[in-house]
């Protein structure tokens, strides 16, 4: 047994060392896995932040390398195109247009005079956003706008708007754009005007603003408002006021008596009533247009909030009260307003007041009287306000109040203080110190100071005119509250007085004095930042520079530029030039090939040194080596009109392996647009080229590139955005012939300073050459006159102002003459009428002719008819029979657009009569349409049939010898000294000098030439124009002169005497009348002594009194043809005569046909 239990003991002992053994083995492994998996995690975090930091790294890079990207991509925000001040009429609508770009993206908000902002918008980096606001509804001060019926915010891509309507004067005042960024904001605000609309009677005042209601109760209500700006065409003396209760159809005027002030109690109203209020301003012309009215408000009690207590559970007064029956009296009577005309009352309801509702009687008494009266007489006072407005000046007065309800009447108050009527509010002084100042081209800088007693005033209104004219107009419609404001839209070197009122609920004060006349010109300052830095050519060691011009000069020319430079990647620019570089292009020398570099230019004038340019890009300084050409540059604008504008360009500095043959352009729509189209097919040798086809009102971009053998060089920059846009006033150049017969160009400015000059050129790059043509500027226009013109003139003239080359035009001087078929010719029918006709190329409808006889146009009359075909080109004189009075010089003046000629025939009549046909004549005629040299000599004419012949001989001499001497002829108005020729020469010129100095044509002389004549006419003539008188004639070799030596002897006296014999007036030159009727002419006459008048048909004296009824006083006859026929036309003349001189004044009468039509001829009159 013990053997047992010991050998059980054994094997127990055995297991359980084995089992110890087993269990050691399974922790020790448990340990080891435990080991193990705690060395794995240790591992892989240890990996995990290796790699986590890593990527942080990375990420770290990664960011700074985007910041240092951005931060040379930052641009602070800007406006490259801001806003600008805008008038508009009441009612009309506005567009208010600014473009912006910045780098971050710049948030934008719209504000209204500082108020608080409309909306909030972003654009990306170099996008431009364009702010439109329509104003069409009532904004309200320091209000942020929302979306809704009235309001439409639109915000589409790069552009947001906001659109109100009907706009009132109250929405006058500034308009402010802001640009956010995470460093920056940038402003630009500009001012909006309302114009007042026209008046509702002639001279009636302009409508009153800014009503607003207040102290609003259940049947009263307190008005106040400011006064306009217009008075009218007399002071305004009140104001009636104007309720209107909505869902009624019409106003009611609230006053019977005007109100002078601009403040007014409204009382009688319903409880519970919507109702909106307007004013309207009187003066002796009566009531003007109303204000805006109103918002709609609500007659309430406004202390109906106070009487509710709790939260969860409502308990009013009225229910813990519920036991009040007869009332209690109110308490704290006073006078709230006092004013000269008024007096408004108020209490403080009784404490309880009980459920029942509450109605009130006031009374008065006199000061110290223990008498009381009913105030309010029958009128049910709902609300603690009551306006008395029959209280007598000078007197004071108690008032006390009852409370009624249902249950019975209260106790009085206590009586208030004494109360009386104040004094009259006076109008403001108006302001002192009225000084402009210059500030732009466009608008002046006023400013004034207060008044010594400013604390009622609400404004300030500001007027402006014209030095010297007294045409005064309003500039601010809405009471501006500060002393210095910008007014716009003046226009250039005009000069312009200023002066203020103040403005208050009084009324507006008196004129101030005016302010000092100031010529509306820009201030100097500082010219803009130039930009488009260009790279145009690079030798390896220098780089030549091309930059765009500033776009604001700063009110004085450009005098020159700095540039500065810097390596890629350094942060400090260094000085290139000390010495300001004229032109806007400059070589920067001693650089290292290899590196690249970077410039920024500054632009200065008498002002100073402006704002540098933005940093150009690296430039790589390499020698350039390139087959094509470099890049023209240094592009402009000119002519800019609204379908087309003109560019030019400088040739590229760099022209590659072979010359430039020609220029390529290339056009974009819109400022940002990449989207370039071809101009040209074929290349163009000019560096100019008018751009056709445009679009009104749209923006476009150009660039050029140039040429050669080896293919097309790069394009140049792009040029600024130009709006296809003819400006205000813009003129072109036009071609005359002066007096003298010289052809010249013209141009006049509608805008210039002192210092603006007339640039011309000939095809915008070569100087006019002073030998052949000279420039004169006169007043704001330019003359260019051409000394000898010829072929060598031919061209395209161009003009432009030197301080504002947007100023410009030109012309294509070409020779466009109307070709010529056939010369006049003369024909001569069997039965002796006379056909004179010529015959051009066709043309068009729009030609024009002239028929110059002698020194007269002449028209179609019934003994001659003139017949002009525009398709043919024919124009032709039909003669029923000829007369002496039919020789002479027949000139046909012919225009179609800018095509002209003319030509020219003597027709002279030396015909002798046969016995054997008295009626029949032959006729000896000269043709020539211009004489020159060559045609010097003899000339013998024979006309012949079979009853005989005629000869006419007719010498032209080579020399101008034929001119006779200077004659003198007295006219109505003066004296014509003429000298008559027997032949005219295209190349003669003439000249008129009087005591040896040259006579120009003005007010009172006036020099003329014809075929047969030159002459000049002396109006009004005195004693300081007695003298010599010489006409010089150059033929082209020699000068030819005739004298006239006008002392007063002689009879020459006689056109010196005002008092000579002549006719003032009355006589046309032609009549038409129907035959059967009665002809009266009345003709004018003076003189002293009273001239004789002799009335005379064909040159013949009327002495018939059958047909002729003739009367004669001093100053006037007339005479009349009664019954006329056909055989009454043709030529009838007055003739006046004194001691002093003699008149003669002629009038054709054609007598047609009745159902004819009467002829169509210039200057005739047709009675019917």
């Amino acid at each position: 047994c013990s053997t047992r239990e010991i050998l059980n003991e054994t094997l127990a002992a055995d297991d359980e060392y084995h089992r110890d053994k087993w269990t050691m083995f399974g922790n020790e492994a448990e340990r080891v896995e435990l080991d193990v998996i705690r060395n794995q995690h240790v591992l892989r975090t240890r990996v995990d932040k290796l790699s986590l930091r890593k990527q942080v790294e990375a990420q770290y890079k990664a960011s700074a390398h985007m910041k240092y990207l951005e931060h040379l991509s930052q641009k602070t925000p800007d406006f490259p195109i801001p806003l600008r001040a805008h008038t508009v009429w009441e009612g009309m609508t506005v567009k208010l247009s600014c473009t912006v770009q910045g780098c971050p993206p710049p948030k934008m908000s719209h504000m209204r005079q500082m108020f608080g902002y409309l909306d909030s918008c972003y654009v990306g980096h170099v996008h431009s956003l364009s702010l439109s606001l329509s104003l069409s509804l009532s904004l309200s001060l320091g209000i942020q706008l929302y979306q809704s019926s009235t309001v439409d915010i639109k915000t589409v891509d790069n552009k947001a708007s906001i659109t109100l309507k009907a706009a009132h004067k109250e929405h006058e005042g500034v308009y402010t754009a802001r640009l956010r960024t995470w460093s920056e904001i940038q402003e630009h605000s500009a001012f909006v005007y309302v114009t007042d609309g026209s008046a509702a009677v002639v001279g009636g005042p302009a409508s009153p603003l800014a009503v607003k209601v207040s102290d609003v109760n259940k049947d009263y209500v307190f008005l106040t408002w400011q006064p306009p700006s217009a008075d009218g065409a007399s002071p305004v003396e009140g104001y009636y006021v104007e309720r209107y209760d909505v869902g009624q159809s019409e106003w009611v005027c609230c006053n019977v008596h005007i109100q002078k002030m601009c403040h007014y109690p409204v009382f009688g109203l319903k409880e519970g009533t919507l109702y909106q209020f307007r004013v309207r301003a009187v003066n002796k012309a009566g009531a003007g247009r109303p204000s805006k009215a109103t918002e709609p408000i609500l007659t309430t009690d406004p202390l109906e909030h106070t009487r509710t207590t709790g939260r969860t559970i409502t308990i009013t007064k009225d229910e813990l009260e519920g036991q009040v029956k007869a009332p209690f009296p109110p308490t704290n009577v006073h006078a709230c307003e006092v004013s000269d005309t008024y007096v408004v009352l108020s209490w403080t309801e009784p404490e309880p007041r009980g459920r029942e509702p509450l109605t009130f009687y006031v009374e008065r008494s006199l000061a110290g009287k223990s008498s009381w009266e009913l105030a309010s007489l029958d009128m049910m006072v709902n609300s603690p306000r009551f306006p008395v407005f029959d209280l007598v000046k000078g007197k004071q007065y108690c008032f006390r109040v009852r409370s009624i309800n249902k249950y019975g009447v209260s106790d009085p108050s206590e009586p208030s203080e004494p109360i009386s009527l104040g004094k009259m509010q006076a109008v403001p002084a108006p302001p002192p110190s009225v000084m402009a100042i210059s500030d732009t081209d466009t608008s002046v800088l006023l400013q004034w100071q207060e008044p010594k007693d400013k604390d009622d005033i609400l404004g300030y209104y500001l007027y402006y005119s014209e030095t010297g004219k007294q045409d005064w107009k309003t500039v601010n419609n809405k009471p501006f509250t500060k002393t210095r404001f910008t007014v716009h839209g003046l226009k250039t070197r005009k000069e312009y007085v200023f002066r203020v009122k103040s403005v208050s609920r009084a009324g507006n004060s008196i004129y101030s004095n005016e302010s000092q006349p100031i010529l509306v010109k820009s201030a100097i300052n500082v010219p803009s930042a130039p930009s488009a830095i260009a790279l145009l050519l690079c030798t390896g060691s220098e780089m030549v520079l091309g930059w765009r011009a500033p776009a604001r000069d700063g009110g004085d020319p450009v005098r020159g530029y700095y540039l500065d430079q810097k390596e890629k990647g350094m942060k400090t620019w260094r000085e290139v030039n000390i010495k300001p570089a004229k032109e806007r292009q400059f070589k920067v020398c001693d650089l290292t090939s290899g590196h690249f570099y970077q410039f920024r230019v500054f632009a200065a004038n008498m002002a100073g040194v402006g704002k540098p340019s933005e940093a150009s890009e690296a430039f790589l300084c390499e020698k350039w080596t390139m087959p094509e050409p470099g890049c023209p540059y240094d592009l402009e604008f000119r002519e800019v009109r609204n379908s087309s504008l003109v560019l030019l360009w400088a040739a590229p500095l760099y022209v590659g392996r072979s010359p430039v043959t020609g220029y390529f352009l290339e056009i974009s729509q819109g400022d940002q647009s990449d989207d370039w189209t071809a101009l040209n097919e074929e290349p163009v040798s000019d560096t100019h080229y008018k751009v056709s086809g445009l679009q009104a009102g749209r923006t476009y971009r150009l660039r050029v590139s140039a040429i050669n053998e080896a293919g097309v060089g790069c394009a140049s920059l792009p040029t600024e955005p130009v709006t296809a846009q003819t400006q205000p006033g813009t003129k072109n150049i036009e071609i005359g012939v002066d007096d003298d017969g010289f052809i010249f160009l013209g141009y006049e400015a509608h805008e210039m300073s002192d210092d603006s000059k007339f640039l011309w050129s000939k095809n915008y790059t070569e100087p006019i050459d002073a030998g052949r043509a000279q420039a004169q500027t006169k007043n704001n226009g330019s003359v260019l006159t051409f000394t000898d013109p010829s072929e060598e003139d031919l061209g395209l003239y161009t003009v432009e102002m030197s301080d504002n080359p947007n100023l410009s035009s030109s012309y294509d001087f070409t020779a466009e003459v109307i070709a010529l078929k056939s010369g006049w010719q003369v024909e001569v029918s069997e039965k002796g009428a006379i056909r004179l006709w010529l015959q051009t190329e066709s043309l068009s409808n729009s030609a024009e002719l002239r028929l110059i006889f002698n020194d007269r146009e002449i028209s179609s009359t019934p003994q001659r008819k003139i017949n002009f075909d525009k398709a043919k080109g024919l124009v032709e004189i039909l003669f029923d029979q000829l007369s002496q009075e039919d020789e002479g010089s027949y000139t046909a003046q012919l225009r179609d657009g800018r095509a002209k000629n003319q030509f020219t025939l003597v027709f002279v009549d030396q015909s002798k009569s046969l016995t054997h046909s008295p009626l029949c004549c032959r006729v000896g005629f000269l043709l020539q349409a211009t004489v020159t040299k060559k045609e010097a000599g003899s000339y013998r004419a024979v006309v012949s049939d079979g009853r005989g012949e005629d000869v006419s001989t007719l010498e032209l001499l080579d020399d101008a010898m034929s001119a006779s001497p200077l004659k003198i002829q007295c006219t109505a108005e003066g004296f014509k000294l003429y000298c008559s020729l027997k032949y005219y020469i295209n190349y003669l010129k003439t000249s008129w000098h009087f005591k040896e100095k040259r006579i120009d044509q003005e007010a009172r002389t006036k020099p003329d030439n014809s075929m047969q004549k030159v002459w000049i006419e002396i109006f009004n003539p005195t004693e300081n124009d007695k003298g010599k008188y010489t006409l010089e004639m150059f033929d082209g070799k020699e000068t030819h002169k005739r004298h006239l030596d006008l002392s007063g002897q002689g009879g020459y006296c006689s056109c010196f005497v005002s008092d000579r014999a002549k006719v003032t007036k009355g006589l046309p030159d032609v009549v038409a009348i129907m035959e059967s009727k009665s002809l009266c002419l009345t003709c004018f006459i003076d003189g002293e002594p009273a001239p004789e008048i002799f009335w005379l048909r064909n040159d013949r004296e009327i002495v018939s009194q059958n047909q002729f009824t003739i009367t004669k006083e001093p100053k006037c006859s007339t005479i009349t043809i009664n019954n006329v026929n056909m055989e009454d036309s043709g030529k009838y003349s007055i003739f006046v005569r004194n001691q002093y001189g003699s008149e003669t004044v002629d009038v054709t009468v054609s007598v047609y046909k009745r159902g004819e039509k009467p002829p169509q001829t210039l200057g005739s009159i047709a009675l019917l």
